[in-house]
């Protein structure tokens, strides 16, 4: 019996996938007492939530340490292979994606792991290939990362996964990385010729990476200004290789029935409850722009204060919101009109993380999902 396909391949114009879940605080550096604790039985029911509202996907965040300051947000997490099985046993439609670290997993265990979680699926399992930029977090593994090479590991190291997971005869891989024999996996996926890829790519070398191994690539965008140029430079990467990708961006959502109300939450828990020390560390491992960025005055705008359309040309910034995330801040209206022009900017979707994933996920669904259908980016139900 065939099954459906990926809805990362459905018919909505504009699709969303839920970001971060998996670990304590979602995507809110802040010292907010109700910021997202990472109960597992919250992490269910918000999934079964999404799932019913037909979101697309579900993406977890590999991590290994907490980004320190007071809250130390991300250091409670869940291990994303497991967590993607387990999800995957208790949902219908929705993707679930795993991020993995390439340097802390072998092809074939990634290949075996994402094939299971397929098959639980029935269809739906995806990858996050990540290929590492924190040292700290792979100093407790007792893995150093080459930054010169790990793009180059990282392709090898796909290219093993995605013909494990083809099937066919064993093969033996004598590569510049691994050097491996009698490689074959047994179930191999139900998406064939394997499921969906995603990357980021946050400088020329990590574009050209997802140009060749992936099938969604994730931006930094804090203003739609910057999307024509980031698409340019993406489009020209894929040409190299005769190659197209769906391009998204990660987003932070405070949908309140009224403008002021949101506004007023997000000073709260973004200004006057921010984890600043969090915030330093994070900028200090990842930096306030990543070197290389091959676009004059587009360099990906990780240190760069919130702004919306609301409040541009004002003194009312947001310096304490989640660097490179873009601010869907307002009421429903205002953040479905702020996605349909996401959508026309020529984005094919972003994620969405909430202060409190399971207290407002319904809000989501109840107000802005309708309008986004009546705004024709997505289908009915």
């Amino acid at each position: 019996m065939p099954h459906p396909p990926n809805p990362l391949f459905g018919p909505n114009r504009f699709k969303l996938g839920i970001f971060s879940a998996n670990c304590d605080g979602g995507l809110t550096m802040s010292l907010a007492p109700e910021r997202w604790k990472a109960d597992w039985d919250d992490i269910a029911a918000m999934t079964r939530i999404a799932d019913d509202a037909g979101i697309e996907f579900i993406l977890p965040v590999a991590k290994w340490r907490g980004y320190q300051g007071k809250a130390n947000i991300y250091g409670r997490s869940f291990e994303t292979l497991t967590h993607g099985a387990a999800l995957g046993a208790i949902t219908k439609r929705i993707a679930i994606f795993s991020t993995v670290h390439v340097p802390l997993v072998t092809p074939a265990f990634g290949a075996k792991a994402i094939a299971t979680i397929d098959h639980v699926t029935h269809g739906r399992a995806g990858l996050n290939i990540v290929c590492g930029w924190n040292q700290a977090e792979f100093d407790l593994h007792g893995v150093t990362i080459d930054p010169d090479t790990r793009y180059d590991h990282g392709l090898e190291w796909f290219q093993i996964w995605a013909k494990l997971l083809e099937g066919g005869p064993e093969f033996d891989w004598d590569g510049r990385f691994f050097k491996l024999k009698r490689l074959q996996t047994d179930p191999v996926s139900v998406q064939r010729p394997r499921p969906p890829v995603m990357s980021a790519g946050f400088s020329p070398r990590g574009r050209d990476f997802a140009a060749r191994a992936a099938d969604v690539l994730f931006l930094n965008v804090t203003e739609l200004d910057q999307v024509p140029a980031l698409l340019a430079d993406v489009t020209q990467h894929m040409a190299r290789y005769n190659r197209t990708i769906s391009v998204y961006t990660m987003a932070h959502v405070v949908c309140r029935p009224t403008r002021q109300e949101a506004e007023d939450y997000f000073h709260y828990f973004a200004e006057d409850m921010a984890d600043t020390e969090g915030q330093a560390y994070y900028r200090q491992n990842r930096g306030a722009t990543v070197p290389g960025a091959p676009i004059a005055g587009a360099a990906e705008p990780i240190a760069r204060p919130f702004e919306n359309r609301f409040t541009r040309g004002s003194d009312k910034k947001y310096q304490g919101g989640y660097p490179g995330a873009y601010p869907f801040v307002g009421s429903p209206d205002d953040i479905a009109e702020e996605m349909a022009r996401m959508s026309a900017s020529g984005l094919a979707g972003c994620t969405i993380a909430f202060v409190d994933y399971l207290k407002e996920i319904p809000f989501f669904v109840q107000e802005v999902l309708p309008r986004l259908e009546r705004l024709g980016l997505r289908v009915p139900g």
